[in-house]
């Protein structure tokens, strides 16, 4: 017989001492995940059990799980096992005040009653239940680090692969490890699990531990371990030949052969020959069964009739073995049963646990359901389907789900409908809008083969097909959504409810438009205005005018939409429903916004709001509270911009909503006015939960907008954000606008033109397909594009090239064009321009100045106004382009006093590109610290600089920078505001003091001394 394999970890060193350092990173607040795979039996959960058990050590709260076969339709499997696990363990008080406080998560456990409100919850339930684990995992960390481990996750549910993509993106200062293993064996190519692993391998913060075949002296060590008595040493070098290195295998192989009267055992004393099979004599004698099933089975057989019965009912039942329901599944009587399980754990088949028996590997399982004959196997699955069906049972979350796979296996039809039935409507109340959809889908693919399947469904077909849908949807298929409504509207007749069918076809619509396929969202909207009469009035009627309303918003047909919008918010009032009304409050505010009634749209955003947050409906409030914050930001009100989103993003994470669709929204408008108001230690913070190593489009719209900080402050996170963004620019063109047009910026105040211009005609392409011509949003890169144009003709014109100077003045003529249409937005006529708009169309002019050769102060000082003071960055950042026209211009104290106030606002906000450029400004201008003399010694060449330059003055080494940049005479007149006389003598004197017979040699001399070349 076995020993039990809990000794010494034998072979996994190196692992172990990774998996020890992520928990030493976790406890350091860094969170970890560690992805561990590895073929079946190859020592995974050995593995784990021994960091498990070290992490208690350390003082960690382990909190362990498990999937099971029936996982991927029973959601969230493994939280539920580690949650009730834990509430079972040492740390049962704090996890069951952490508990109480999130009501979410008291849905996955079998002893929490069900919550009334549950029959409402929606798709976004699904974030909330997200967003109530990140909780409860921050604060059980706050106190403790906390070690979650999750086994099997190849038979992991979807909500459970999204959850934990989720943590992997959401933990950022968490003293939490994450470890997850899974069989690579069991991934086929369309493994639902594939496509997460590869995902997660992507970030650095997780880490892949493949365990691979055990060598031979860690085999050998292993077997000599478990043995009860000393092995033959030829024997035992056949086992660890014949197990390939898997361990388990070998452990089956001892097991199978470790028989008293067996010569494996190096003592024949030992043997009782009452006990030997002949059929299984030793690995000298009969061949064992082939493959491993034959091995696992081998064990089975050696034990009683009944013992065997209790198995073959267990594998059937599946994962933990109940107690009572494979007692009576068996057949056996309770003392009968009693000796048979014993036999089974003694060994070592079955393992006892706190809440019953489960098998010691899921091998064993697999290959004693697949030995059953198909009347064996039918027959015991219709009597565990009887067991289940007890109400008391089907009280304890995914026993639906149970029911209706012994069901289906039993071959009863209509109890394996009405169970996907109630498992879906299970799913639902758990937040599992994908599992819900699949136990749906289920029982519609059932519904032709049951009698009487409304009565056995408690509703009709199209009703269940319309939740199927909006389930799909809600787990983010929309298409699937759209595809379920199309085939159910096809089935309805004129016969069918008027109700039903014009729900159909408002969600239909509705998820039309969120595949931006409008005309035949705005077809569906008519039709079911059309089925519903004006009265009596109805919420289903109310709806369906409001989603009517936007698709005619979004065709353009405004004035219809208005009408509709009305009539829609008419009816809700009418029917007593203000969610509906509330949404289309904000649809006449977007109307009201476009006729250019902003104080009207404002009233209308606003009221939605009060009245969405004054009867719960968070979707409708944070809708409204995104478009008050947007407008408002617009304004140029950026303080209560910001008020309005910090409100709304609060709201949001008490909701956990913060990353449904408009408390993203709301994420990063809360930090685009930080942004633009000068916060920019506050933005930081915000940006800091932008996840740069993202996986879906949400997370990429979030890490594009971080990007606004990352060049402006010269983050080198800017290249590694492109590298993680770069894959979504296809599917995403908002995410690829924002990506686009910021590295634009990057790559300027780097000088790197071709660069800018290659970004900006991106950008353009971006914003034709997102507004189908040109609107607001081309104005800023319009700028942008326009300053690299400026840049290079001011060059041009200082090295007597006008033909090259002529083609940038061209190719900016079509930019400032570009930026004068998209400020008048020719689409809207009646729109207005909001200050940051303005702000950035004057610019635009400034830089045609600019390009042209005409650089008037006049053109900066408009600049200046529009933004100033409220939009703190662009106003500095403007100024520091004042100074320079008024420094051209001869107006030295003017400049020396917008060059101070840029330069101020810079170092504040730790803008190091405007910095650099306003200390080179001040160099060649004389501005500032630069003015006076004897001032900033050596600036540009570093404190110390070698005896080389000792000689030159201020004004001589900055002239050195600018020749050692490979700039003539001219360029260096240009450059430094200076005659090109002046430069010429500046010239000569550097050569005769460094004693260089020609410039290159002198610009040599000067990069040997470590004296820096002027960019550009």
């Amino acid at each position: 017989m076995l020993r039990a394999a809990s000794g010494r970890l034998v072979g996994r060193d190196g692992e172990l001492t990774r998996l020890l350092g992520l928990l030493d990173d976790a406890r350091a607040g860094r969170p970890t995940h560690a992805l561990v795979s590895g073929d079946a039996g190859v020592g995974k959960t050995r593995l784990v059990s021994e960091l498990a058990a070290r992490a208690a050590e350390r003082g960690f709260l382990v909190l362990s799980g498990r999937c099971a076969e029936l996982g991927d339709s029973i959601p969230y499997l493994p939280l539920a096992d580690a949650l009730r696990e834990g509430a079972a363990g040492p740390a049962a008080a704090p996890l069951a005040e952490a508990l109480a406080a999130r009501p979410v998560l008291s849905r996955l456990l079998p002893d929490r009653p069900p919550d009334p409100a549950d029959r409402e919850i929606s798709g976004l339930a699904q974030q909330q239940l997200f967003g109530a684990v990140l909780g409860l995992l921050a604060e059980l960390a706050a106190t403790r680090p906390v070690l979650l481990i999750l086994e099997d996750l190849h038979w992991a549910d979807r909500s459970t692969r999204d959850l934990i993509t989720f943590l992997s993106r959401v933990l950022h200062r968490e003293q939490v490890a994450v470890v997850v293993t899974f069989r690579t064996d069991d991934l086929h190519r369309r493994h639902p699990l594939r496509p997460v692993v590869a995902e997660l391998l992507r970030l650095p913060s997780v880490a892949a531990i493949e365990l691979g075949p055990l060598g031979y002296e860690d085999m050998t060590d292993h077997l000599t371990a478990l043995a009860s008595a000393r092995l033959d040493p030829a024997a035992l070098h056949r086992i660890v030949a014949r197990a390939d290195g898997n361990p388990y295998y070998a452990e089956e192989l001892l097991s199978a052969s470790a028989r008293p009267a067996v010569p494996l055992l190096a003592d024949p004393g030992l043997a009782d020959p009452g006990l030997a099979d002949p059929g299984q004599a030793s690995l000298g004698g009969p061949p064992l069964p082939s493959g491993l099933a034959g091995l696992l089975l081998a064990r089975v057989e050696r034990l009683s009739d009944g013992a065997q019965q209790v198995l073959r009912a267990a594998a059937v039942a599946g994962r933990h073995i109940d107690d009572d329901m494979v007692r009576e599944a068996s057949g056996l009587d309770e003392a009968s049963y009693e000796a048979a399980v014993r036999e089974a754990v003694a060994d070592q088949l079955l393992l006892a646990g706190p809440d019953g028996y489960a098998f010691r590997h899921a091998l064993i399982r697999e290959a004693l359901y697949g030995d059953l004959l198909p009347s064996e196997r039918s027959r015991l699955h219709a009597r565990i389907a009887e067991l289940l069906a007890d109400p008391a049972r089907q009280a304890v979350p995914g026993a639906a789900a149970e029911l209706a796979y012994h069901c289906l296996a039993s071959h009863d039809i209509a109890g394996a409908f009405a169970a996907s039935v109630r498992a879906g409507q299970e799913a639902e109340r758990l937040a599992a809008p994908a599992e819900a959809h699949q136990h749906y889908d289920g029982a519609l693919s059932l519904w032709d083969r049951v009698s009487e399947p409304e009565r056995l469904a408690g509703q009709g077909r199209g009703e269940l097909a319309l939740r199927s849908a909006n389930c799909a949807a809600s787990s983010g298929d929309v298409p699937r959504a759209v595809q379920q409504l199309k085939r159910t509207r096809g089935f309805l007749s004129e016969r069918s409810d008027p109700v039903l069918a014009s729900r159909v076809h408002e969600r239909l619509a509705y998820y039309l438009l969120e595949m931006e396929e409008p005309a035949e969202a705005e077809d569906a909207a008519a039709t079911a205005v059309s089925m519903l009469p004006d009265d009596p009035p109805s919420r289903e009627h109310a709806r369906a005018l409001s989603t009517h309303a936007q698709t005619l918003m979004y065709r353009g047909d405004e004035i219809a939409a208005g009408h509709r919008a009305e009539e829609a918010a008419a009816a809700a009032r009418a029917a007593g429903r203000p969610a509906v009304e509330a949404d289309a409050l904000v649809t006449m505010g977007l109307l009201a916004e476009r006729d250019g009634s902003l104080e009207r749209a404002i009233e209308l955003f606003v009221q939605a709001y009060g009245q969405a947050t004054a009867h719960a409906m968070m979707g409708s409030e944070l809708r409204a509270a995104f478009q008050v914050s947007r407008v408002r930001l617009e304004r140029g009100d950026i303080a209560a911009a910001a008020e309005a989103a910090h409100e709304g993003v609060h709201r949001a994470e008490a909701a956990g909503l913060q990353l449904a669709p408009y408390g993203l929204d709301l994420q990063y408008m809360h930090y685009l006015a930080h942004f633009a108001d000068g916060c920019w230690d506050h933005a930081q913070q915000l940006a800091d939960g932008f996840g740069m190593r993202v996986t879906t489009v949400a997370e990429a719209r979030l890490s594009a907008m971080a990007l606004f900080l990352d060049v402006a402050r010269g983050s080198p996170a800017v290249a590694e954000r492109r590298a993680w963004l770069e894959p979504f620019w296809a599917a995403d063109e908002f995410t690829a606008y924002l990506s686009h047009g910021l590295l634009a910026e990057h790559a300027l105040w780097r000088a790197d033109y071709p660069t800018v211009l290659a970004e900006a005609a991106a950008t353009f392409a971006c914003c034709r397909g997102i507004a189908k011509g040109y609107g607001p949003q081309v104005i800023r890169v319009a700028a942008i594009g326009l300053a690299a144009r400026a840049d290079q003709a001011r060059r041009a014109r200082a090295a007597g090239d006008e033909q090259a100077a002529q083609a940038e003045v061209d190719a900016a003529e079509v930019l400032v064009d570009a930026a004068r249409e998209g400020a008048a937005y020719p689409a809207r006529p009646k729109f207005v321009l909001g200050v940051e708009g303005r702000g950035w169309a004057a610019r635009a002019e400034a830089e045609w100045g600019r390009a042209r050769g005409d650089n008037p102060p006049e053109a900066w000082q408009a600049v200046v106004a529009e933004f100033s003071p409220d939009f703190v960055y662009e106003t500095a950042r403007s100024r520091w382009r004042l100074a320079e026209a008024l420094a051209e211009a001869g107006q030295r104290a003017d400049a020396e006093r917008e060059w101070g106030l840029a330069a101020a606002a810079a170092a504040e906000l730790g803008a190091a590109p405007l910095q650099a450029a306003l200390d080179d400004l001040g160099r060649r201008a004389r501005l500032g610290p630069a003015a006076g003399p004897g001032s900033r010694p050596g600036a540009g060449a570093g404190a110390g600089a070698p005896d080389a330059l000792a000689g030159l003055t201020n004004r001589e080494r900055e002239v050195l920078r600018v020749l050692a940049a490979g700039r003539s005479n001219r360029e260096i007149a240009a450059a430094l505001f200076i005659a090109p006389k002046t430069a010429s003598v500046h010239v000569s004197n550097i050569m005769a003091k460094l004693g260089a017979a020609s410039r290159t040699e002198a610009a040599a001399i000067a990069l040997q001394a470590g004296l820096r070349p002027a960019d550009g």
